[in-house]
């Protein structure tokens, strides 16, 4: 079975991280022929294409697929996705984010590809944008959900927000966790060297936070309550692991709200070393307005971290409220601060929320069951459609 994944740039993220894992435990199933096309990465996101130095056969770059709108570039990337299909005459197309996941399920439409796949990693329509922003990029997912066989969700929320807009039908989808390697999380320990490199003394509660410094993540919440908090707690320090366009903005936050002390930034953090830093965490909060489900909340619950998060999208499906973390509603900063607070002074609550969400992480989150899941949808679409695997 030949198969096609697509995506729009392979920065350092979930749904980048998740398409690589796919692709490269893909390679390692019988009958299976599997390449990635990417569009170019750039930014301060950083790039996960080095995991293809050795794989170089695998991923193809179009120059042309962009994030932004942009109709020429648009228009030849769909030309050239469509050119690559015809030639190459996957079984299978399965594409991945918001640019990628239109154009090329357009494209492999127009190649008269078997089956076509998508996988909805987060929403890319919704109260977060302008009513004609709204309005185009849902038009485009519902145009694109024409040309779509079937459509993978990490969470049921996106099953939920696509139904409501009339994306696709009830049977068309499967829920499959985004999955990672757990055992370097599972492993991890306090790392005190680590710590006193970045200014942390033993006796600090450390609340972390995963992702890229920019709009929509929640970093203003965590700013607004963290005088609140340092008052009541002064051995606390908010470690930001992540990079993106607003560093400057939130660093000069800090400086202006007399808090730059407790604020830590540790810049770019390759995937790879992201369990060193949960390590040395006591508590991960996710403020985020956007997200599939964020793959930040699995990962600190694998190293026994409790979680706080705002509910919304996919995040209440894995911070069980009372019983991995607790959930909250976004923007009550009220409540966010007695959170805090609490986990701060009861590290015996700490510890059995995160041994419970260590325990459900396990069962659900492994990236090789992930894979199988995949590759079994494959197999079960290709039977029902007559392909040849």
């Amino acid at each position: 079975m030949k198969i096609t994944h697509v995506i729009t740039r392979l920065i350092v993220g979930g749904a980048q991280e998740n398409t690589v894992a796919s692709v490269l435990g893909l390679r390692q199933k019988p009958g299976v022929e599997v390449r990635l096309i990417s569009g170019p990465t750039t930014g301060a996101e950083g790039s996960l294409e080095i995991q293809f130095t050795n794989y170089r056969e695998i991923l193809s770059v179009v120059p042309e697929l962009v994030r932004p709108v942009h109709p020429l570039n648009d228009w030849l990337a769909l030309r050239r996705l469509e050119k690559i299909f015809r030639e190459q005459k996957p079984d299978v197309v399965h594409t991945h984010s918001g640019k990628a996941g239109i154009l090329g399920r357009l494209a492999a439409k127009r190649a008269d590809v078997p089956l076509i796949i998508h996988t909805v990693h987060g929403p890319s329509f919704g109260s977060f944008q302008n009513g004609l922003s709204n309005f185009i990029f849902r038009s485009a997912e519902k145009k694109a959900a024409r040309a779509t066989d079937h459509f993978i969700v990490v969470a049921d929320a996106m099953k939920k927000q696509c139904l409501a807009a009339g994306i696709g039908q009830p049977e068309q989808y499967t829920k499959i966790f985004s999955g990672f390697p757990l055992e370097p999380f599972l492993t991890v320990q306090n790392n005190l060297e680590l710590r006193t490199k970045l200014g942390i003394a033993p006796g600090d509660f450390v609340v972390g936070k995963i992702a890229r410094l920019f709009k929509l993540k929640g970093h203003d919440d965590l700013f607004a309550v963290a005088p609140e908090l340092i008052r009541r707690r002064p051995q606390i320090k908010f470690l930001l692991v992540g990079d993106g366009e607003w560093r400057t903005r939130f660093e000069n936050l800090a400086r202006s709200l007399g808090v730059e002390k407790h604020f830590i930034f540790t810049g770019l953090v390759p995937p790879s070393e992201v369990p060193r830093y949960v390590g040395i965490m006591d508590a991960l909060v996710h403020l985020s307005l956007r997200e599939g489900l964020p793959r930040a909340l699995p990962q600190a619950l694998a190293a026994v971290k409790p979680v706080v998060a705002y509910d919304c999208d996919g995040a209440r499906e894995v911070c069980l409220d009372g019983q991995t973390g607790f959930l909250i509603q976004p923007g009550d900063l009220k409540n966010l601060t007695k959170k805090i607070i609490r986990l701060a002074t009861d590290p015996t609550l700490r510890q059995k929320l995160g041994r419970s969400g260590q325990d459900f992480v396990r069962e659900n989150f492994a990236v090789e069951k992930m894979v199988d899941a995949v590759y079994n949808l494959y197999l079960k679409l290709a039977v029902e459609r007559g392909i040849r695997a």
